[in-house]
C-alpha cells in the first residue's frame, strides 16, 4: 500500500491475510490464560500503529485529491478569466503575499512575511502620492460641497437616498485612509473609486445646470488628469503583486508536495514494518496450535469443496505462501493435506471457518430479500385483483 502512496496514489495493496484469534487459538492448543494475554497485548499494539498509520495514509490521499481538484479548477478557462479580473488587494486576500497553510515550513512562512512586509511598504508609497492628490482636489475653491456628508435633513432632500445608493465625501475618504482596522483601504484603487464616486453621486442628483453638477464635473475632469499620472505606476505594482503572490503559492505548494512526499516514504516504512511484525505475531499464534488429526483434516477439505471461486483462491494462496513450489493458479490443483505444514493448516481451518459463516450470512439475507420481493409482488397481485372484482361488481 506505500509503494502505491508514493508511485500512483490511487492504487492500493491488499491487506495480510487474517490472523486467528486468541481466542480460537486457546480453544485448539489449551494455552495458558497469560500467553493469551500477551497476543492480546501485541495485537492491541498493531492495533494502534495501524491507525496511526492510517490517519497518515487519509493525509496523503487527501493531499492529492485537493491538488487534483485545483489542477481541475486551473484548467478550466471561465475560472482562469475571472482569476484575472479579480481586483488585487481585494476583501480577504488583500495582502500581497498568502502565508497561510498548515503544512508549510517556518523558513516559507517567513519569506512570505518578509515579502508581505515590503509590499505593504511599496503601497504604502503609492497611497501617500494618492494623498497628494487628494490634497491638490480638496484644496480647490470648488471643493468645499464636497467635503462632509450631504446634509440631507437641512437641505430638504427627501428623495436624495433613493437616487443615491451609496453616499460619499471626502471626510469619510479621509478618516477611512487613517483607520487601523478592517474599514481602512487596503490599496489605492479602493481610494480612487470613492472619490469618483463623490463627484459622479452630485452629477446624477443635479441636473447639468446646477451649479454643484459642474463644480462636480470640473473636479472630477482635474482628478482624472492627476490620476492618469498615478496609473502606471499602480499598474506596476499590481502586476508585480500577481507576481510575488503566485511565487508564494508555487513556494507553499512545493513545501507542501516536499513534506506529503516525505510522509509517503515514511509511511511506506511503517507499513513494510507493521507487515513483518503482523507475520511474525501470525506464524508465532500458529505454532502455538496443537498437531490436527485426521478427522480436522477431513473436514478441512470438506470445508475447502464449499468456498466460493474467489475464496478458494484465497485459500490456495495461503498454501502457496508457505509452498513456493505449489501453483495455485494451475486449472486443477492436487491438494495432499499430509504434505501441508501444521501453520499452513491451521491457517486454512481459520480462514475457512470465517468464509463459510460469511456465505452463510450472505445466503441469509439474500433469502431474506427474495422472500421480500417475494411478498411484495403477492401483495401487488392480490391488490390488483381486488380492484378488478370490485370494478366487475359495479
Amino acid at each position: 500500500m506505500a509503494e502505491s502512496l508514493v508511485a500512483a496514489e490511487d492504487e492500493t495493496t491488499a491487506p495480510p491475510p487474517p490472523l486467528p484469534s486468541t481466542a480460537a487459538v486457546a480453544a485448539e492448543s489449551g494455552n495458558p490464560e497469560t500467553e493469551v494475554d500477551g497476543f492480546r497485548r501485541r495485537i492491541d499494539d498493531l492495533i494502534s500503529q495501524a491507525d496511526e498509520l492510517e490517519k497518515k495514509v487519509s493525509e496523503v490521499v487527501e493531499f492529492h485529491a485537493n491538488k487534483k481538484q485545483t489542477n481541475n479548477l486551473k484548467g478550466n478557462s471561465v475560472v482562469r478569466d475571472k482569476e484575472k479580473e479579480r481586483p488585487i488587494g481585494n476583501g480577504s486576500s488583500n495582502n500581497c503575499v498568502n502565508n497561510s497553510g498548515s503544512n508549510s515550513n517556518s523558513k516559507t512562512q517567513g519569506d512570505a512575511g518578509r515579502k508581505e512586509a515590503v509590499c505593504s511598504k511599496r503601497m504604502q508609497e503609492l497611497m501617500r502620492q494618492f494623498g497628494t492628490i487628494l490634497r491638490q482636489i480638496t484644496n480647490h475653491k470648488w471643493a468645499w460641497p464636497f467635503m462632509d456628508p450631504v446634509d440631507v435633513k437641512g437641505l430638504k432632500l427627501h428623495d436624495y437616498y433613493e437616487i443615491i445608493k451609496k453616499p460619499m465625501d471626502f471626510h469619510t475618504i479621509q478618516n477611512q485612509m487613517e483607520a487601523k482596522d478592517d474599514y481602512r483601504y487596503k490599496n489605492v484603487r479602493e481610494i480612487y473609486a470613492d472619490v469618483r464616486l463623490i463627484f459622479t453621486n452630485a452629477m446624477t442628483y443635479n441636473d447639468e445646470k446646477n451649479d454643484i453638477h459642474q463644480m462636480a464635473k470640473t473636479l472630477l475632469e482635474k482628478f482624472e488628469e492627476k490620476w492618469l499620472q498615478l496609473l502606471p505606476k499602480v499598474v506596476e505594482e499590481e502586476t508585480r503583486q500577481k507576481e510575488e503572490e503566485a511565487q508564494t503559492i508555487f513556494n507553499m505548494q512545493s513545501a507542501q508536495e516536499a513534506a506529503i512526499v516525505r510522509l509517503a516514504r515514511d509511511t511506506h516504512t511503517e507499513l513494510n514494518e507493521l507487515n513483518s511484525l503482523l507475520e511474525d505475531l501470525r506464524k508465532s499464534v500458529v505454532q502455538k496450535c496443537r498437531k490436527m488429526s485426521t478427522e480436522e483434516k477431513r473436514k478441512l477439505g470438506v470445508g475447502l469443496s464449499n468456498l466460493s471461486p474467489e475464496d478458494l483462491n484465497k485459500a490456495l494462496e495461503i498454501i502457496a505462501q508457505d509452498n513456493p513450489n505449489f501453483q495455485s493458479t494451475a486449472e486443477e490443483v492436487d491438494l495432499d493435506m499430509d504434505a501441508q505444514s501444521e501453520s499452513t493448516l491451521w491457517r486454512l481451518k481459520f480462514f475457512v471457518k470465517e468464509a463459510l459463516e460469511q456465505q452463510a450470512k450472505n445466503s441469509a439475507t439474500k433469502a431474506d430479500e427474495n422472500s421480500k420481493r417475494k411478498k411484495e409482488i403477492c401483495d401487488a397481485l392480490a391488490k390488483t385483483a381486488k380492484k378488478r372484482n370490485k370494478k366487475l361488481s359495479s
